[in-house]
C-alpha cells in the first residue's frame, strides 16, 4: 500500500474533528488525495452500527434502550471496523491517498479494554483479525483531562459521553497506557493549548511523516 495511514485519538471533547480538518485541507493544498473518515460510521453499515453504539436499541419502542454487554460491543466495534477497512480505507491506501481517520482500533483498547474493563489482548486480537493487522503510520493523541474536555461538548451526550466520570478518566489512562506502549507510532499532543498551537504540532510531524513515506505500519 503505498498511501499514508493516520489516526486521531483522545477522549471526547478534545477537538480531534477540527485538526481532522485542518490536516485534511493542508494535505489537499499539496494535490494529494486525502481520505477523512471515522470509526464507528465510516461505511453504510457502519452507521447502523453506529447508531447502536453510541445510542443503544430500544428492543420493544418503549423509549427504553436495552443494555450492550460488554463483549457484543466489542464485536460490533470489531464488524464496524472491519467493514471500514475493507471498504474505504484499504481502497484508498492503494491509491496512494492519505487516510485520517477520527478513531481507529485504539479507541477500542482505550474505551472497551481500560473503560469497561475486557483485557486488552482480547479487544487487540480481535481487532488485528478483523483489520488484518493494518495499523495507522502515525496516531496523534489529542490528550486533555476529561474533565476539562467534557466541559466542551456542545449536543446531547451519547452512550460513551454519559458513562461518567471514572469512565473518562480510566479511558484517558489507556490511551496514554497505549502511546507510551508505542512511542513510535504515537505522538502524544497537550490539547489544552490553541487550535492554531495544537495545529502546529501536528503539521510539524506529518511533514516529517510524509517526508520518508511509504504510509502505514
Amino acid at each position: 500500500m503505498q498511501g499514508t495511514f493516520i489516526s486521531f485519538e483522545g477522549v471526547d471533547g478534545v477537538g480531534k474533528t477540527t485538526q481532522v480538518e485542518r490536516l485534511r485541507a493542508y494535505v489537499e493544498s499539496q494535490g494529494r488525495e486525502c481520505v477523512v473518515t471515522r470509526e464507528p460510521g465510516g461505511t453504510a453499515l457502519g452507521v447502523a452500527i453506529r447508531r447502536m453504539l453510541l445510542h443503544g436499541v430500544d428492543t420493544d419502542n418503549d423509549g427504553d434502550c436495552a443494555d450492550i454487554a460488554p463483549r457484543t460491543e466489542a464485536l460490533l466495534f470489531a464488524a464496524d471496523r472491519a467493514q471500514h477497512v475493507a471498504e474505504v480505507i484499504a481502497p484508498a491506501l492503494r491509491r496512494g491517498a492519505v487516510v485520517i481517520t477520527d478513531r481507529y482500533l485504539d479507541s477500542s483498547l482505550a474505551y472497551q479494554a481500560g473503560g469497561r474493563e475486557l483485557t486488552p489482548a482480547e479487544i487487540r486480537n480481535l481487532s488485528m483479525w478483523a483489520t488484518g493487522g493494518l495499523l495507522p503510520k502515525r496516531t496523534y493523541l489529542l490528550d486533555m483531562d476529561p474533565t476539562r474536555s467534557h466541559a466542551r461538548l456542545q449536543h446531547a451526550e451519547d452512550r460513551m459521553e454519559a458513562a461518567g466520570d471514572e469512565f473518562q478518566r480510566r479511558t484517558r489512562a489507556a490511551f496514554l497506557d497505549l502511546a507510551q506502549a508505542e512511542p513510535e507510532r504515537f505522538r502524544v499532543i497537550d490539547a489544552g493549548p490553541s487550535i492554531d498551537e495544537v495545529w502546529s504540532h501536528i503539521k510539524a510531524d506529518f511533514d516529517n511523516v510524509t517526508a520518508t513515506d511509504g504510509g502505514v505500519a
